[in-house]
């Protein structure tokens, strides 16, 4: 049996996609500066693509003739860069350059840890303050 076109059109847009997204998109090549520190750019990636087509007789089209295909695909990709992994000596750090967050649900996602680390240590306290024998007059 013959290979459907749409196969085709999806190998193709799938082989351009890994042409364009790979281990060093995400993790990019080293950067060293003049006094020694290395800088190792990391970003994030999303993409999609779709891809369709149909199969159709025209009104010329002989009826006992293979159908005629028509098809299409697209593809999306979004690289932004979120941080830096700084390397000096035998130190490392993460310099995050993500923009700052902007949206009320965002803050509220940023201050859980933050939040839960308080709450944390105020049952702590509590428990110390129940634990500890009363003290004298």
């Amino acid at each position: 049996m013959d290979k459907h076109p749409i196969g085709d059109l999806m190998e193709t847009t799938m082989q351009k996609i890994r042409e364009l997204v790979d281990a060093n998109t995400i993790v990019g090549e080293p950067i060293v500066t003049s006094d020694g520190v290395t800088l190792i750019p990391v970003s994030r990636v999303t993409f999609g693509f779709t891809s369709g087509g149909s199969d159709f007789h025209g009104k010329h089209h002989p009826a006992d003739a293979r159908a005629s295909f028509g098809g299409g695909s697209g593809a999306g990709v979004n690289i932004v860069p979120v941080a830096f992994l700084v390397v000096k000596g035998e130190s490392v750090k993460l310099l995050n350059i993500a923009p700052p967050v902007t949206t009320t649900l965002d803050r509220v996602v940023e201050a859980v840890p933050e939040v839960i680390d308080r709450v944390g240590d105020f049952f702590k306290e509590h428990k110390k303050s129940e634990a500890a024998p009363p003290e004298d007059f």
